[in-house]
């Protein structure tokens, strides 16, 4: 891969880091209620804990975002290890009569998640030889590998004991943790000043791309909650949906099998050759018309055959709106600020996941297994694609 060989070495340790830190996370993130469950924690408390840990993930999205402006991507990506390690580690250690090191280590590693996510990707678009949206796009890659990979790698090693996904973990996370921070080391001049100009890259035509307004930032960040609300159902509405049509419980593993294997796939290539000229505006029309396309398959409630139509345009919107939003945030982000531009498309999502999760299951009911919730999904979907058009049209640098 040409891409791979033009990055930098910091942005291939980079991608690396996000590979391994996602597989283990995913080894270890299935498997969690199963095995607080089997500690004989209580399924009451078990669900607050898995809650936490998510929320952990989530809540100090804006607050990740303002640590990285005014400390820089480096340290806190090194405190996000650092409270990672010492999550994992704390968890092997908490237990039904033990409960205070187990809400530390599940905190630790929802907050440590929180600032290596939003650190790496800053330091990921900041990357000179190598535009945003590339970046973006393998870094999606890389995350969807451990998605794939992570669970049933997991579920190999589980039988032998959850402390030794725990270990994996931890020694993940010290040695590329390490490793980045000697590179760090090296390199913390030049990545300064590398990430200081992030923000203010110029636009295709070389005009310097101005920060957003106020105003012009409100439909991006309600784009945001409209992905992750559309998005959710697939976690909520979706696995009740699939099993009622298909009479198998196993019908929304094959869903996010597909999806994931898709995404790995094509993510790159569809980024960065498909649509490599097209604008992140063009993009994000494209991902919510493809969103309304695939909960229309699912109104005809057509059993294996709707569920299998579903999965190719569910996953072309995953594939063009979320890098598409932080691609927006960036360009649209002032000197300095794209910590905070990331960081409010992340608060963004976490809100748009929370409403999207909590009215799903209300919607379902309402209908009564009728088409009604999906016809609404593609209203949704078809709402938000004219909204994407009272974005400013920016064209993103292509190196």
């Amino acid at each position: 891969m040409n891409t791979w060989r033009e990055a930098s070495p910091t942005a291939r340790l980079l991608l690396v880091a996000v590979l391994f830190t996602g597989l283990t996370t995913f080894m270890f993130l299935p498997l969690l209620a199963i095995e607080l469950t089997a500690r004989g924690i209580a399924a009451g408390r078990t669900g607050f804990l898995v809650g936490l840990l998510a929320f952990s993930g989530q809540a100090f999205s804006l607050l990740t975002g303002l640590l990285v402006d005014r400390f820089g991507a480096h340290r806190v990506m090194a405190a996000g290890f650092l409270l990672r390690v010492l999550g994992y580690a704390l968890l092997g250690l908490g237990g039904a009569g033990a409960p205070a090191p187990l809400v530390a280590g599940i905190v630790a590693v929802g907050v440590g998640g929180s600032l290596l996510g939003l650190s790496t990707k800053t330091l990921l678009v900041s990357q000179e030889g190598t535009d945003r949206r590339t970046m973006l796009a393998l870094r999606s890659t890389f995350v969807n590998v451990g998605v794939v990979a992570g669970p049933a790698l997991g579920a190999a090693v589980y039988p032998l004991g959850f402390g030794w996904i725990l270990a994996a973990c931890v020694l993940s996370h010290l040695v590329l943790g390490t490793r980045l921070v000697l590179r760090r080391s090296v390199t913390a001049s030049r990545s300064r000043a590398v990430v200081g100009r992030a923000a203010a890259a110029p636009a295709a035509d070389g005009a310097p791309t101005a920060p957003w307004t106020l105003r012009q930032w409100l439909p991006l960040c309600g784009l945001g909650v409209a992905y992750w609300a559309i998005y959710s159902q697939l976690n909520v509405l979706l696995p009740i949906t699939a099993n009622a049509m298909t009479g198998s419980a196993a019908a929304i593993s094959v869903v996010f099998t597909a999806n994931g294997l898709l995404v790995v796939l094509f993510q790159y290539t569809l980024l960065r050759h498909v649509f490599r000229r097209a604008t992140a505006r063009t993009l994000l029309v494209l991902g919510f018309l493809a969103f309304a396309c695939a909960y229309a398959t699912l109104i005809p409630l057509a059993g294996w055959y709707s569920l299998l139509a579903f999965v190719v345009p569910v996953t072309l919107a995953e594939m063009l709106i979320g890098p598409s939003l932080d691609e927006q945030a960036v360009n649209a982000a002032a000197t300095r600020r794209t910590g905070l531009a990331l960081g409010t498309m992340s608060a963004a999502g976490a809100l748009g996941s929370l409403f999207g999760s909590s009215a799903g299951g209300y919607l379902l009911q309402s209908a009564r297994g009728g088409s009604e919730v999906w016809l609404l999904l593609v209203g949704s979907s078809l709402a938000a694609a004219a909204i994407c058009l009272l974005l400013p049209k920016v064209r993103t640098r292509h190196v």
